[in-house]
């Protein structure tokens, strides 16, 4: 099953902006009720109501899709688990995984502009497997994991390498407004694996392409380390790394510049098509 956050003409839905959607082919079902499919997470019984919704349909051609969860409850990103890389960027693999946060208002939609921020030339891409949380839990045995986890979704981890170096602390390139794409669509963990290929492409030139089953710490120990330390909820998204062929790893050095198109794509999951635009 492939859910999403469907942004609704203005005027339309009692007054709501977005609405949760499930995808039947090239059509798509309102899911009443429910605002976006964060929200519809939030619900024990969410694969039940999400299957039966019998909402309003939209034509899947042109509509204009939030993030997928819009707002989680926290966005925790993984460093460094992907070994080529780790490679690239001179690093040893690593014991434990490198954790980092971002934050609800870094996220875009799958087609939205990606806007360089005024501050920073050295906007890289980093595609990434993201996993959302379906079923809350703490300390979850990793064998076990498997069942917290709602379905997978596409997500690019754009960095703003100049602001990401300036102390050994990353967050600072990591979660600037507007910043990472993030869907189309929650795919449910019954109709995706861990394993198909993951690629990131500028306009039309393909720079990582990594299977997603090349990790150092899999979405299922992931779950379980960080679910130690804190607390997963519904809605709550772990972004698990990238593969080599980022644009700071290159002789010379590359970034996305105004007019360039970044596209995402996981095999099985789909594809973001972000165009870079100035910030307004």
């Amino acid at each position: 099953m492939k859910l999403l956050t469907l942004r609704l003409p203005a005027g339309t839905g009692n007054g709501k902006s977005t609405t949760a959607v499930r995808q039947d082919g090239d059509t798509l079902t309102e899911i009443p009720g429910f605002s976006d499919v964060g929200a519809l997470l939030q619900d024990p019984a969410w694969e039940t109501t999400a299957k039966e919704a019998k909402g309003a349909t939209h034509a899947l051609a042109g509509a204009d899709l939030a993030a997928v969860v819009p707002s989680p409850g926290k966005i925790i990103c993984v460093g460094h688990n992907y070994r080529n890389h780790i490679k690239e960027m001179g690093r040893e693999v690593p014991e434990y995984p490198t954790l980092f946060a971002k934050y609800a208002e870094s996220l875009i939609g799958p087609n939205d502009d990606l806007a360089l921020p005024q501050e920073s030339d050295t906007v890289d891409w980093e595609a990434e497997l993201a996993v959302v949380i379906g079923k809350a839990g703490r300390r979850i045995p990793e064998a076990e994991a498997a069942a917290h986890i709602a379905g997978y979704s596409v997500l690019n981890d754009v960095s703003m390498r100049d602001y990401q170096f300036r102390t050994i602390q990353w967050l600072q390139g990591k979660t600037w407004e507007k910043s990472t794409p993030f869907g189309p669509a929650l795919v449910t963990k019954d109709e995706f694996t861990a394993g198909p290929l993951m690629t990131s492409a500028v306009d039309g030139e393909v720079q990582q392409s990594t299977p997603t089953s090349d990790l150092v710490f899999t979405p299922e120990f992931l779950v379980s380390y960080i679910s130690t330390i804190i607390t997963l909820n519904p809605g709550d998204v772990i972004a698990t790394g990238t593969p080599g062929g980022v644009g700071h790893a290159q002789d010379p050095k590359r970034y996305l510049q105004e007019g360039q198109v970044l596209v995402t794509t996981i095999e099985g999951l789909g594809q973001l098509t972000n165009r870079v635009v100035k910030e307004a």
